[in-house]
């Protein structure tokens, strides 16, 4: 039976993200994903080749239409295991924007960012906000529910002191735990990875 996700309209990376999911709940099968944008079109399909799945795009009224094909694979899943368990990273997340140049434009990549991140299969063991990247993790963020789900996955989120006193704004902190730059310089010292954003 072929499964339908109707992905028009969603902006990047939800289509992906929910490809994504749909596919990892299942052992095999088939899903014939709809996207509206050339993007959206391009992403999936590297999603599925990455993944190792068959796909075959097909176009009408401006609509494309992705059909992708997952077969039975129990050694792909003990590689996948092997890789996650060697992926232990930190990130540094010192901006509430993402990127130079517009503010409004680094607000909206920014909560892509985390929301992308809280859905990969590798997650930080350690994020930490310092800067102004403390606002992200105060009342009102619109991060906070990516950040939940991050600490649910086993993220450890730990947010500059320092930095919520300079700002003003250490009683709003929402979610996290606040910590100095000593515990700072050592998580990242320890990490096999360390990247900053």
């Amino acid at each position: 039976m072929n499964n339908i996700l109707d992905c028009k309209g969603l902006i990047c990376p939800l289509p992906v993200v929910k490809t994504k999911k749909y596919f990892d709940s299942i052992e095999s099968g088939e899903s014939t994903i709809i996207v509206d944008n050339l993007v959206a079109k391009n992403n999936i399909v590297k999603l599925a080749q990455g993944s190792g799945y068959k796909s075959v795009v097909e176009e009408k009224q401006k609509l494309f239409f992705i059909k992708i094909t997952k077969e039975k694979s129990e050694k792909s899943k003990i590689v996948d295991v092997e890789i996650k368990d060697k992926k232990k990273f930190t990130i540094v997340v010192s901006t509430d924007k993402l990127g130079i140049g517009d503010d409004k434009l680094g607000d909206i990549l920014m909560k892509s960012y985390i929301f992308a991140l809280s859905e990969a299969d590798s997650i930080p063991n350690d994020l930490l906000f310092i800067n102004g990247g403390v606002k992200l993790t105060i009342d009102n963020s619109q991060v906070l529910d990516s950040l939940n789900k991050l600490i649910q996955r086993g993220t450890n989120i730990l947010v500059c002191g320092t930095c919520l006193d300079f700002y003003n704004i250490k009683d709003k902190l929402s979610i996290g735990e606040i910590t100095n730059m000593y515990a700072i310089v050592q998580l990242m010292n320890d990490a096999g990875n360390t990247i900053k954003i």
